[in-house]
């Protein structure tokens, strides 16, 4: 059986050679004692056990991983480890026991993870940068030992863990001939490497410490494609997670300031209106009642069409009274969220994150009439181009430039076209801002409604305002 496929239990039913180890010096004598004490005993036996002595006994589980390479045995010690923890999660207090003070009881468990050299060096981790081995402040880089901190710790395991994430997701990638990843590291596993880093992270970015260093890190864009309607069991558990994760950094300014950008609000609107686990529902409910009131998320969700979903979920019976709480709140605020979202609200934030779509406004002609002097904004200074040369006006030229989607090039064509005619000023705004240019490489694009909505823009540029309206749409 592959090792990483076995269980806690599997794991301790090891028979481990400690009176070998106390012959080669590998242990104390007094290790040897506990162990015997605390080796193949019943749970309660062994609660008993940690109670009385607790710090002694992390003491011999670190200085083993810590002295000791041999896979079976360190294997052995994270069980005994996983089990202690999993029992009750407050013996984690344990290991920073005042008796443990002289003890760096991180370093064993962020080395085991550097066997596989995804993460900085445990030197680099250890102590200040050096030259030629004197350390920073002058001293000799040997004339004293730098312990791990918990901050080292965190930052080195949330690196490793994101490795664990991109080089799966690079695997899949070079099984399925698209790529080549010679050059890297293997995962820890091919098939459980995601779901043991996710659900760890799940555990870790309940820390403030952890949610700044995965966005350092970089690591919220790997949790985007995760975030998938899920059938089975297995992935059903690493959607929670993940979602999970998207939850606790609902909670965090920068993280939210990155999920702004991606397509992690669509995905959620999409686990949360075709899943039927309850926990899947409820961490999706409370991240987008968390992001409601966030920036553009709003006005998105709106679009998204989620207050619809939400009212649908509002219907079943559901059991978790925090979900229920969660609908009902999301509910209350989308509606309040419609009622102030103005049409040119909802254009603007259409244009600037560049999600063009045969949305209503943009063939409604008491739209355009009704709100083209907001292609102001704040800028006026008394001169026309000066006036208009908005954020919303340079995205829409900027998307012609960089998008590769066939829809937001034709919608941003119509749109121009459509400045065009309702301002008196159009032709010179849209000219002096070399749109014109732009436009004209459109009309051999490969689409015909990129070709087709490119030719009106360009018509209405040439004819201007007073003659452009009679142009077909």
């Amino acid at each position: 059986m592959d090792r990483a496929e076995l269980t806690t239990e599997q794991v301790l039913k090891r028979d481990i050679p400690w009176e070998t180890y106390m012959t080669t010096k590998l242990i104390t004598g007094t290790c040897l004692q506990l162990l015997r004490r605390y080796d193949n005993r019943s749970e309660s036996q062994r609660a008993s056990l940690l109670d009385d002595d607790g710090p002694a006994y992390v003491r011999v589980f670190v200085s083993i991983l810590r002295d000791i390479l041999k896979e079976e045995t360190v294997e052995y010690v994270l069980a005994l480890i996983d089990e202690m923890l999993t029992a009750n999660p407050k013996r984690a207090r344990l290991f920073h026991d005042k008796s443990l003070a002289n003890e760096d009881t991180y370093e064993p468990f962020l080395s085991i993870a550097l066997e596989r050299e995804l993460v900085c060096t445990r030197e680099e981790l250890a102590r200040p940068k050096t030259l030629d081995g004197v350390l920073s402040n002058g001293e000799s880089s040997s004339s004293k030992k730098k312990f791990i901190t918990i901050d080292d710790l965190l930052r080195g395991l949330v690196e490793w863990l994101c490795a664990q994430v991109v080089l799966v997701l690079v695997l899949v990638v070079t099984l399925s001939g698209v790529g080549s990843c010679l050059d890297l590291k293997k995962p820890s596993h091919p098939t459980r490497g995601i779901a043991v880093a996710i659900s760890c992270l799940a555990s870790l970015l309940k820390e403030p410490l952890v949610r700044s260093s995965f966005v350092q890190a970089d690591g919220v864009k790997l949790l985007i494609p995760l975030i998938s309607p899920a059938s089975t069991q297995q992935s059903i558990q690493l959607l929670y997670e993940t979602c999970l994760c998207v939850w606790l950094l609902s909670y965090y300014e920068p993280a939210i300031d990155y999920l702004a950008t991606s397509r992690a609000l669509p995905r959620l609107v999409e686990v949360v209106k075709s899943s039927t686990k309850e926990k899947v529902v409820r961490v999706v409910v409370l991240t987008l009642k968390n992001l409601l009131s966030k920036g553009a998320f709003g006005a998105q969700m709106v679009d998204l069409g989620l207050l619809q979903i939400v009212q649908s979920l509002k219907a079943q019976a559901w059991s978790d009274e925090d979900l229920l709480e969660a609908l009902n709140q999301l509910d209350e605020g989308l509606k309040d969220k419609i009622k102030k979202l103005s049409s040119f609200d909802k254009y603007k934030q259409e244009v600037l994150l560049g999600h063009l779509d045969w949305t209503p406004v943009h063939k409604d002609p008491m739209f355009w009439r009704d709100n083209i002097s907001n292609f102001e904004e704040n800028d006026f200074q008394g001169r026309i181009l000066a006036s208009y040369q908005t954020k919303i006006l340079r995205v829409l030229i900027t998307i012609l430039d960089t998008s590769s989607e066939p829809r937001a090039l034709a919608v941003a064509c119509f749109d121009l076209s459509q400045f065009i005619q309702h301002h008196a000023a159009g032709r010179v705004i849209v000219t002096d801002l070399k749109a014109k240019e732009r436009v004209m490489k459109l009309m051999n694009h490969e689409n015909a409604e990129v070709t087709k909505n490119a030719l009106l823009c360009i018509q209405r540029l040439f004819l201007g305002a007073k003659y452009a309206s009679f142009l077909q749409v």
